[in-house]
Formats: C-alpha cells, structure tokens, sequence
C-alpha cells in the first residue's frame, strides 16, 4: 500500500480541498508532475489543468488555473487562482469562453493580447476535461 501524505488545495475564496491521499498529479509550468510521500522539498508554478488526487480508495480530478504549489516530504500546498470540481463548471460558458478565444487567436489582430487569449483558451479546455470526468 501507498504511503500517505497531507494535500491542501485553496483559493482566494476557500480551501478547496483538505485530506491524507497517496498521489497528486498537477501540471507545472515544466510539464506534469506527480507526487507521492516523501518527494523532496519543491517549490512550483501551476499551470492551467487538471489535478488528479488519488485518495486511498478513490480518484478525484479537479480543474486548476494558475497558482503554485509547496511540496515537502509530509506535505503538498497548492495555492490556486481557481480550483472547480467539475460538477461546479458551467459547461455551456466553457464552450463559450473557448470559442471566443479561438476566434480571438484566428482573426490574428494586432491588437489582440495573444498571450491573454491563449491562457483563456487553455481555461476553457481545462474546464471541458474536467467536466467530462
């Protein structure tokens, strides 16, 4: 069996998740990353995407965007901008946000802010994976 470690998940507006698990797999601004016990001491940019926490009987995903993380051998803190479990996602307002962010980034205006639009699209994608879980 796994050995356990403390996740804390919050967000400017609650802690959005709390409890002993034996994995935590997030996406870094250096690609995806899982953790299990006794990892060494990190500190890492979140980025957008789903987080998959593997409780000892049971698997969770929630939708993530941006943040940072605090990993110690007992211990993971995830500080997220947004945190959304996906029976929280409004999914018609995802598909919206992604649509207008794919426009955004075709019509290639100049005085688009393609760095903004790109981010909101991989908002929105985030939220439809997690949605589909």
């Amino acid at each position: 069996m796994a050995e356990l470690f403390q996740l804390q998940i919050v967000s400017p507006n609650r802690v959005f998740y709390e409890g002993e698990v034996t994995m935590v797999e997030m996406n870094t601004s250096d690609g995806e990353m899982g953790v299990y016990a006794k990892h060494i001491p990190l500190t890492t940019v979140v980025a957008p995407g789903l987080v998959t926490i593997h409780e000892e009987s049971d698997v969770k995903f929630a939708a993530i965007h941006s943040g940072f993380a605090v990993i110690m051998p007992d211990k993971v803190t995830i500080m997220a901008e947004v945190a959304e479990w996906p029976d929280e996602i409004d999914i018609d307002r995802a598909e919206d946000s992604k649509t207008r962010a794919e426009r955004r980034l075709a019509e290639a205006d100049p005085s688009t802010d393609i760095v903004r639009a790109e981010m909101s699209l991989r908002r929105a994608l985030t939220r439809i994976e997690a949605s589909q879980k």
